[in-house]
């Protein structure tokens, strides 16, 4: 048994998933490092939140170690990559219930090879504000 087998992308994976069933908008905040391939233009105070609805991204890959998807920001489509490591919440729009994560430090070296291709539907942004209040709780 692999002990430094992390639960994080697991239960992102989960968290998302429950989103998209119960029919909620899945939200994931990420702290942007150094490693995060992401519009720069967007981040504040050092933190990006991002839509992972399925009408706001294309080709969504949540691997273990990283992130991979579109999203149109302003109206362009762009691709976002970026460590699973820098993750620090995911939740849901519409009540806050999720999870938040603690920020670890990429310790990947290389960046994945592949990359989305698919286009991304212009129905929803990528990125919109944070609920207030959100219901998280604490993983380490």
């Amino acid at each position: 048994m692999n002990h430094l087998l992390s639960s994080k992308p697991y239960l992102i994976r989960a968290l998302w998933s429950w989103c998209c069933d119960a029919g909620f908008t899945p939200y994931l905040t990420l702290f942007v490092d150094e490693q995060c391939r992401v519009p720069l233009e967007y981040v504040q105070d050092g933190t990006l939140t991002l839509n992972l609805s399925p009408a706001a991204t294309g080709a969504l890959d949540i691997g273990n170690e990283w992130i991979l998807l579109s999203a149109r920001f302003g109206g362009v489509s762009r691709e976002l990559t970026f460590p699973v490591g820098a993750v620090t919440g995911i939740f849901a729009r519409e009540n806050g219930a999720g999870m938040e994560f603690a920020y670890e430090p990429s310790v990947v070296s290389a960046m994945p090879t592949e990359s989305p291709n698919s286009g991304v539907p212009a129905d929803e942004p990528a990125t919109t504000p944070r609920p207030t209040k959100p219901h998280l709780h604490r993983v380490k």
